[in-house]
């Protein structure tokens, strides 16, 4: 799984980012894309540092009113790497950390993020992945029958 998500920031996003450019560039024109992708960075640059401020305002609140700041904890990560995305060039990625920085759309992420995390830290299959229980050391392969064994046969469970 991580040598995939090295292979796609690594290689796949640069090249996305560098045929959009050159894509753009193309439409509207060289020095208009480098005045867009200037304006882009600035826009960004103040939308990062208001949501930064709102997240870190929220997060004292939580503490100081000694709750629990999940919520609080998950929107600043959000904030910062949406932060991350927007130091990337290119607008792609821009496009990612403005959805990572805006409310609405952050809340949205919010919620994916702490599903996965949830069913990762349970063990909790992802959709797709086919996980059979281990006993002994041994996957146990087979179908799962709910009842009771009786002298080797398997009784239905009683309603």
């Amino acid at each position: 799984m991580m040598p995939l998500l090295l292979l796609v920031l690594f290689i796949v996003v640069p090249a996305i980012e560098i045929y959009v450019l050159i894509q753009v560039g193309q439409v509207i024109g060289v020095l208009p894309t480098i005045v867009l992708l200037l304006a882009d960075a600035a826009l960004g640059t103040w939308l990062f540092r208001r949501e930064g401020r709102k997240a870190w305002t929220a997060l004292s609140t939580a503490l100081a009113e000694r709750r629990i700041p999940a919520k609080e904890v998950a929107d600043g990560a959000l904030v910062v790497l949406g932060g991350a995305f927007l130091l990337t060039p290119g607008f792609v990625t821009d496009v990612i950390g403005v959805l990572c920085l805006l409310p609405p759309t952050r809340a949205v992420l919010r919620r994916l993020m702490t599903g996965l995390l949830t069913r990762r830290l349970l063990g909790v299959p992802m959709p797709g992945e086919n996980r059979h229980p281990v006993v002994d050391g041994h996957v146990v392969d087979g179908r799962v029958v709910d009842g009771h064994v009786v002298d080797g046969r398997v009784d239905p469970p009683e309603s």
